[in-house]
């Protein structure tokens, strides 16, 4: 339990607690804060794998609160990533256009490995027998070439419904213009079955692109029976116990939406846990005056690493769980590996070690957790070499060293000749040799990040590993934020209402009569509004923000700029594609037109934002409440290691490495040559000594 106020001993309005819930692959993470005080309140229970539920109904009941003095819920969780990672999905079918039946199989020809042509792409999420083909035919514009063959569909829909398939995806050619053959389909299918789950791609993504629309579509509909007997019972149980406002969802976008459109949308919930750190990173980033900071959760399965630029998460139409299977709704634009304090380290048949991505998770756990793990981890690395204490949650939790030495020295120590010390600092190095490479790549993909920008590093294994990475990338600064193992959490909190509306408009951009631009943007803004106003979101809290995506004639692939407004608006964004292409590519060509691809528009229902007040700067040298022998390399060799409570560390206090900070929900360790700084936020600031 994690308990923090500024304005402890006054009473509290009981109607205003914020509460925010996190289930992640190892923990179920739940944050509240008040709204007036700002006191926050935090609770970190094992992750249920038979039953998600079971570890939120467990965290809120940790955590003191009563569900009638809560005004706003908002959720995060890994559920719908780890079922596109385990492919457990009701039986499904899919019906598109004749001869397009293979078109998610053939996808678009790339390996995610260029080096490697003989890796296999993971197999369609509907199988080929499950794949219908019906006759129609529509063209680019919405022309209707060859009107659906209906009896055929009702043929098609008969075998359906004869098979038990409960889930069917419709994606059909050029729908996107015309939708008129997919509607025709559902009406076919519901006519035979009412209780059918019918997802049409020009309702779930209206765009150009086949691939990327039939995608998409298929794994939303898989996804749909999934999320909605969750979201119906975790509503459910929010309003049998007494909490009267709107359920919010947190989606990959960086926003959040209600429960009735997450039904509608459950692919949108993909990442939403990693969108919530990288929203929390950027108000820390804002705190501390940094328009540009990296972002790095590292929790007990993986890492995720998120950039923020301008002030801004970036965001990206084109990722995926796993490759060869893209989803174009926007979500945060990321790079993961399988780097957590759960991680299994092993050797490969080479003789190297290893590390992941395989996880232990939260069931069994590490082996020093005594649960029935025999594999070490990298929580047991860090556990062996002194930088995690024997105890973690304030002593509710107690680690078996013993455990975790005979299993690091069977699986790794014995067989390559290598003491268990020195086998727990080449984990911790591979380990943090693979998060560098992420976060390098990543950065390497966007040259125009501040050289100063700093890593706000999280999650409940991240503050042990952040000054290690940074090191190896030489970035000058790590902010750790006051609980960490908390912050995506917290991310929850500190978000909008947020949804993304798109609509094709193709044509050279000096050729183009604004006014007609101008009246496609408005037609999107009067369907935004609705939908805000839908979810009670007032005019004076809508605010809609413009874009357009624009590419050199004849490329495949474009760019997404913001777009203002005004007779110069076009011309304005021409410009910042000639600069952004330059910045990016190293390219430029004046000469080439410039064509308009798809307009796009984030509507924003702006929510109470939370003010977490300064801190006064108290300063002075904290005491220690301990030591113990700690290693961080194989030169030095274990020494005495002094060990703070985080929790009595003021604003303006300043600990020098080496040293250990401790709290209930994460361990920071400070290696040799570094200083960490508190921060009035109560952050704390690591950086070399000499910097």
């Amino acid at each position: 339990m994690v308990r923090r106020s500024s304005d402890r001993g006054k009473s509290l309005d009981p109607v205003e607690w914020r509460l925010a819930v996190d289930v992640g692959g190892t923990f179920t993470d739940i944050c509240a804060v008040n709204e007036r005080t700002s006191e926050l309140i935090a609770s970190k229970i094992p992750s249920s794998i038979d039953d998600p539920l079971a570890s939120v109904i467990m965290g809120i009941a940790a955590s003191g609160i009563a569900l009638k003095d809560v005004r706003l819920v908002t959720h995060s969780t890994t559920i719908t990533t780890n079922a596109l990672v385990t492919r457990d999905f009701p039986p499904a079918a899919m019906i598109t256009t004749q001869g397009f039946r293979d078109v998610i199989e053939i996808r678009d020809g790339t390996q995610q490995d260029v080096w490697d042509a003989y890796k296999e792409v993971a197999p369609p999420y509907i199988k080929r027998r499950n794949r219908f083909e019906v006759d129609e035919r529509i063209d680019y514009s919405g022309r209707v070439l060859t009107p659906l063959d209906v009896s055929q569909t009702e043929t098609v829909a008969r075998e359906i419904v004869r098979r038990g398939v409960k889930t069917v995806a419709v994606c059909l050619l050029n729908s996107y213009a015309n939708p008129i053959h997919e509607l025709q389909v559902r009406e076919v299918l519901l006519s035979l079955n009412a209780t059918l789950s019918v997802t049409l791609s020009s309702e779930t993504l209206p765009e150009v692109n086949e691939y990327e629309r039939f995608s998409t579509t298929v794994a939303n509909s898989l996804l749909g029976s999934l999320v909605t007997e969750y979201i119906g019972r975790l509503d459910a149980y929010l309003r049998e116990h007494g909490y009267q406002g709107d359920l919010l969802l947190m989606h990959s976008g960086g926003g959040s939406m209600t429960a009735d459109l997450a039904q509608r949308y459950p692919l949108r919930l993909a990442a939403s846990s990693i969108a919530g750190g990288a929203m929390a990173a950027r108000h820390i980033a804002q705190q501390c005056g940094f328009t540009d900071a990296i972002s790095l959760d590292m929790g007990g399965t993986s890492t995720d690493i998120t950039l923020i630029q301008n002030g801004q998460v970036r965001v990206s139409k084109q990722w995926w769980v796993e490759y060869g299977h893209p989803i174009s709704f926007p979500g945060v634009e990321l790079s993961a590996v399988g780097a957590g304090g759960g991680t299994i380290a092993w050797i490969d048949g080479t003789g190297g070690i290893r590390s992941g991505p395989h996880s232990a998770g939260s069931t069994p756990g590490p082996v020093s957790y005594g649960r029935g793990g025999v594999e070490p981890t990298n929580t047991d690395a860090n556990l062996l070499l002194g930088r995690l204490g024997a105890e973690l949650a304030d002593g509710a939790i107690s680690l078996d060293v013993d455990a975790a030495h005979e299993s690091m020295r069977v699986s790794i120590g014995e067989p390559l000749s290598l003491s268990v010390p020195e086998a727990a600092l080449a984990v911790l190095e591979i380990a943090d040799s693979a998060v560098s490479g992420a976060v390098r790549i990543l950065k390497q993909s966007r040259r125009s990040l501040s050289p100063s920008a700093p890593m706000i590093v999280f999650g409940g294994a991240g503050p042990m590993h952040g000054a290690a990475v940074a090191r190896e990338l030489d970035i000058p600064l790590v902010i750790i934020p006051p609980n960490p193992g908390i912050t995506s959490a917290l991310g929850c909190l500190l978000v909008d209402v947020r949804h993304d509306f798109t609509a094709m408009y193709h044509g050279i951009a000096s050729d183009l009569e604004p006014s007609s631009l101008e009246s496609r943007f408005l037609d999107l803004e009067t369907d935004a509004r609705a939908r805000l106003r839908k979810e009670g979101i007032s005019e004076a809290d809508m605010v809609l923000e413009r874009s357009v995506d624009l590419r050199y004639r004849g490329q495949w692939r474009s760019m997404n700029l913001p777009f203002g407004r005004g007779k110069g608006a076009l011309k304005s964004a021409v410009q910042l594609f000639q600069a952004e292409y330059q910045a990016q590519f190293s390219y430029l060509d004046g000469d080439a037109p410039v064509e308009i691809y798809q307009l796009g528009l984030t509507a924003i229902g702006r929510l109470p934002t939370i003010e977490f007040p300064h801190q006064p700067l108290r300063g002075g040298k904290p005491l220690p409440r301990g030591s113990r022998n700690v290693t961080f390399s194989d030169e030095a060799g274990p020494q005495k290691t002094d060990v703070y409570d985080r929790g009595r560390l003021s604003s303006g206090m300043t600990v020098s490495g080496p040293c250990i900070i401790e709290q209930a929900d994460a361990t920071t360790v400070i290696p040799p040559g570094y200083e960490a700084r508190v921060d009035p936020w109560l952050n704390l600031h690591l950086s070399l000594k000499d910097a």
